[in-house]
């Protein structure tokens, strides 16, 4: 029998999540953003829910090749743009789009011989500091790229540092806008906490938005809000059960360093999971857990293959279902975000962090 831990991942979620970004952005297509391996969904399980957007971005020509193998014809855009001359090959062949941040990529491809020009994204740097070329450049590199022949296309874009807090986007709207004055192309700006939080403000929505967090369940702006305010819905569950009980004494500790020590005759459950598969050792006494669909907590250290969970709330004992994130049995659901949040982390790194030896598979 194999161990019992597996994570489902759930279509209709993805479905249902890429629509409220269309919801919030009517009028403008949609990238569904499936890098890290579709945030460690699985590209191709995470296809069957997203494959109603307008175009898929990434970052990975692997990544490329594995949506075109899917029959997938429309665009795929690379996110960080080519790495170095001879990926441009692979962009003609496959037919990706790719963003140009830096005045190499300009020079790889003005040397690029292609039959097709290329549509390329100019990435303008309007205060996030990553990629992107400096307001006071970004016109010159607009001249260049519209001169070359292997060019068809040129579009706009920038990524927002702060449209998940109090600081907002005007601030790089203001840049963006101000470098980008009459220059034609299409613009693409809204990452997913400006989709959510900004996309009615006049031109953050723009021609293009990209669905990233938002697809996958969690809220980027968490815990300001939740995903139940903008009406989410969890994507990945993660699930094992309980292998042991154990019947502590006052006084009994759990764990390596006895980090946690009873105060009371308690039960605790011990769970097939641990940070080999991607849960994360961080995550202290008081982490979120369900068993059997009653939200009770972590006792004491993450082991690399085992954790404890108090079962105080709940009548359980070895194989009772354990939801780690994600639906639980009979209607329950424990939110990716509020076991980041207790572990001092994001509801981004955990799915990302799901081990390669965790079954995966599209739930029923």
């Amino acid at each position: 029998m194999p161990r019992p831990i597996e994570a489902l991942i759930h279509a209709d979620a993805l479905a249902h999540n890429l629509q409220r970004a269309r919801e919030h952005a009517p009028d403008s297509r949609v990238w569904a953003v499936v890098k890290a391996d579709a945030y460690g969904h699985g590209i191709e399980r995470a296809f069957a829910g997203l494959r109603r957007a307008d175009g898929f971005a990434l970052l990975d020509l692997d990544e490329a090749q594995r949506l075109r193998a899917l029959d997938w014809r429309g665009p795929v855009l690379l996110l960080e743009g080519v790495f170095e001359p001879r990926d441009l090959e692979v962009c003609s062949r496959l037919h990706l789009w790719h963003v140009v941040h830096r005045d190499a990529q300009v020079d790889w491809l003005a040397a690029h011989k292609t039959h097709a020009p290329h549509r390329v994204f100019l990435k303008m740097n309007s205060g996030m500091n990553r990629l992107g070329f400096a307001p006071d450049a970004l016109r010159a590199a607009w001249t260049r790229l519209a001169a070359l022949p292997q060019v068809g296309e040129v579009s706009l874009m920038t990524h927002f540092s702060d449209a998940d807090g109090a600081r907002g986007i005007a601030h790089q709207m203001a840049a963006f806008d101000a470098a980008t004055r009459d220059l034609p192309g299409e613009r693409c700006l809204a990452n997913s906490a400006a989709v959510l939080r900004h996309a009615r403000e006049r031109g953050v929505a723009a021609d293009w938005v990209r669905a990233g967090i938002l697809c996958y369940g969690s809220a980027p702006d968490f815990p300001v809000h939740d995903i139940a305010h903008w009406d989410l819905r969890p994507t990945m569950t993660l699930r094992s059960k309980l292998i042991a009980v154990q019947r502590l004494q006052p006084g009994d500790t759990v764990g390596y360093g006895s980090s946690f020590v009873a105060d009371a005759p308690t039960s605790i459950g011990i769970v097939a999971c641990g940070y080999a598969d991607g849960y994360p050792r961080h995550a202290g006494t008081g982490t979120p857990v369900l068993v059997d669909g009653v939200r009770t907590r972590t006792v004491g250290r993450v082991s690399m293959d085992m954790l404890a969970v108090d079962l105080t709330p709940v009548d359980a004992g070895p194989g009772s279902e354990v939801t780690l994130w994600g639906e639980g049995p009979r209607g329950s659901r424990l939110p990716i975000d509020d076991v980041a949040h207790a572990a001092g982390t994001i509801g981004y790194e955990l799915m990302c962090a799901l081990a390669p030896r965790v079954p995966a598979r599209l739930a029923d």
